[in-house]
């Protein structure tokens, strides 16, 4: 008596609880064996894309079949589709499973292929399954194509943004506090230069902007902040479109950043090398002219050694390692006195004192500001439920968001 094993798939899990794919696919599988008096050895249910052959139910059959290279063993189907939709990956997998005497079977499309010209008519049944998948991706970049061009924003709304229905009933984005604000905030801080651009990331953060490091510098170079849609044109060129959703920022701010950050980048570590490395420069004076010393780095054979030097005529140079660890020796053979040291206490612990209430009062005003635009946020939301812009889904959603932020702010 012939045996098998079936296989059913479908691409993915809503398919699979929604629809009636995978039992119809079993159902016919077993008629057919039934019919035809072939053994069932198991029935394997797969949820995944035909793609590739990387799935969880094809890789415990196919481990199965390695157990039992010798035996002669089929594998049924309803098409060649549900197998698979890549010509190249399918051929390569034929070809595996005949090292361990198996052979796959579809038995709406039944292929002899032992016979050589069947090959052309298994060509034709791979072909078609990947050339719609080719279509369907196509049509697919198309529409994001053109949901862009016309100023929208497809997909996930980032950070600081929230997906809403329009008025037309399309998906549109609208700022999200309280992100939205703390973004504004960021670009503003960034655009006064004045600070390391992880410092403003760890303020950020504190102020509820939660994201990893690589998100928030994607954000800052993110224009989607300032109202423009990017469209990858190429692997080097994009063109900005205008969108339809309100900027959190002004494109003037936003291409500010944009060459603050850039030139950032440039000369951060290098300065930052230089500033630990002669930190006491802006304090020395050359002990022949009396100018102030310089710092800099002289090339060796295999490493560079600092100096502390002199641009005058007397080219006055010393080891700047020396020398700061001359300073810091010097700094820890110094004592306070037991009045100096009195003194010293009280005045930190005054000026603790002033910091913790200074920070009591930013965050409470900060709360309050987040409790606010809370507030603004639901009154938005309940007029547009009212004039039946805004869905019962969405709208519920963002009333238990409200309810929640305003408790754990309270």
């Amino acid at each position: 008596m012939k045996t098998a094993y079936l296989y059913v798939r479908v691409s993915t899990d809503e398919q699979k609880k929604k629809g009636y794919s995978l039992p119809e696919q079993e159902d016919r599988l077993l008629k057919y064996c039934d019919y035809n008096h072939i053994k069932v050895l198991g029935v394997y249910r797969e949820d995944h894309s035909a793609k590739d052959f990387n799935r969880p139910e094809w890789k415990k059959l196919l481990a199965i079949v390695k157990q039992k290279p010798r035996e002669d063993k089929n594998i049924l189907f309803i098409k060649w589709d549900r197998f698979s939709r890549n010509i190249e990956y399918a051929y390569e997998m034929i070809g595996l499973l005949r090292k361990y005497n198996s052979t796959p079977i579809a038995i709406d499309q039944p292929i002899d292929l032992s016979v050589p010209e069947s090959t052309v008519m298994l060509a034709v049944y791979l072909s078609v399954p990947e050339a719609e998948n080719s279509r369907r991706a196509m049509n697919t970049a198309n529409g994001i194509r053109r949901a862009k061009q016309m100023g929208r924003f497809p997909g996930k709304a980032p950070l600081g943004y929230i997906n809403m229905n329009g008025f037309d009933g399309r998906k549109i984005i609208v700022p999200k506090q309280p992100e939205a604000n703390i973004i504004k905030w960021v670009f503003r801080q960034l655009a006064k230069n004045n600070n390391k651009i992880d410092h403003i990331r760890k303020i950020a953060d504190a102020k509820g902007l939660k994201c990893s490091r690589s998100h928030f510098f994607r954000i800052i170079r993110n224009p989607t902040y300032c109202g423009l849609i990017s469209i990858k044109i190429s692997s080097k060129e994009q063109q900005m479109v205008k969108g339809i959703h309100d900027p959190l920022i002004s494109e003037v701010l936003f291409n500010e950043v944009q060459r603050i950050i850039t030139r950032k980048r440039i000369v951060t570590s290098k300065t930052n090398e230089l500033n630990e490395t002669f930190y006491l420069k802006s304090f020395l004076l050359c002990p022949i002219c009396y100018k102030r010393l310089c710092g800099s780095f002289s090339k060796g054979k295999t490493k560079r050694y600092p100096y502390y030097h002199c641009n005058a005529k007397c080219k006055t140079r010393v080891n700047a390692l020396t020398l700061n660890d001359a300073y810091c020796s010097e700094l820890q053979s110094l004592q306070l006195s037991k009045n100096v040291t009195e003194l010293f206490s009280s005045i930190l612990e005054d000026c603790n004192i002033n910091i913790q209430q200074a920070e009591d009062i930013q965050e409470r005003n900060m709360l309050v500001r987040r409790l606010r635009d809370q507030g603004l946020l639901l009154s938005q939301a309940r007029k547009l439920f009212v004039a039946s812009v805004l869905g019962n889904d969405d709208y519920y959603a963002i009333k238990m968001e409200y309810q929640i932020n305003s408790q754990s702010i309270k």
